[in-house]
């Protein structure tokens, strides 16, 4: 019997998700949570074998939930259930330790893979969104070709993406902030982009970071 955990913040999509695993006799749901105080306080009681976890939720965001759900579970192999298909979000939540990705719109037999692979210790995509980062891997590669950046520029853009404020990096690379500022001007201007998460996503999917 392999026992699952779900946490999304819509009960109707737990329902549903506990009736497509009641048609499998090797499953059972032990943990519903609809937020990630309600998980992490769940946990205190039980531990599934895989945690099935929504990446939107109303108290905190399911990229920074699985880091600290990890802290506390290292071994539980984490499946993030959404709507998002962008390859961003699939980076954000493999770095943060999930082992899988999965669209809520998947059918029984996609959720079923994704857990028996997890359990093997197997990492699982969505095939749509692996498709979907296969194309824009292509892309970004193409776009890449005619974006050259300075090594400094790199280590600025490295930072940004970790969400570093301009005083954090000066401080880190020994720069003055108007130095700071001004690779990060010549980012956004080689990038053609104008606020940090846009520059940081376009970085992602031209494979700059």
């Amino acid at each position: 019997m392999t026992t699952i955990g779900i946490v999304d913040d819509h009960p109707l999509i737990i329902e549903g998700l506990v009736q497509m695993l009641d048609t499998f006799q090797q499953f059972e749901v032990v943990l519903k949570a609809h937020s990630g105080e309600g998980l992490l306080s769940a946990l205190e009681r039980t531990v599934p074998d895989v945690l099935l976890l929504d990446i939107e939720l109303p108290d905190t965001d399911g990229t920074a939930l699985c880091l600290k759900v990890l802290e506390i579970c290292p071994e539980l192999p984490i499946i993030a259930l959404t709507n998002h298909d962008e390859v961003l979000y699939v980076r954000k939540m493999m770095r943060n330790g999930a082992m899988g990705y999965l669209l809520k719109g998947t059918d029984r037999e996609g959720l079923v893979e994704a857990i028996m692979s997890v359990m093997s210790g197997k990492q699982f995509i969505d095939r749509e969104i692996e498709r979907s980062i296969i194309d824009q891997a292509i892309t970004g590669r193409n776009a890449a070709v005619n974006v050259k950046l300075t090594n400094r520029e790199c280590e600025v853009l490295a930072l940004i993406a970790h969400e570093h404020s301009n005083q954090e990096i000066a401080d880190r690379l020994f720069l003055s902030i108007r130095t700071v500022e001004s690779h990060r001007h010549s980012l956004n201007q080689k990038l053609n982009i104008r606020t940090a998460a846009g520059l940081v996503r376009e970085a992602y999917l031209r494979g700059l970071i």
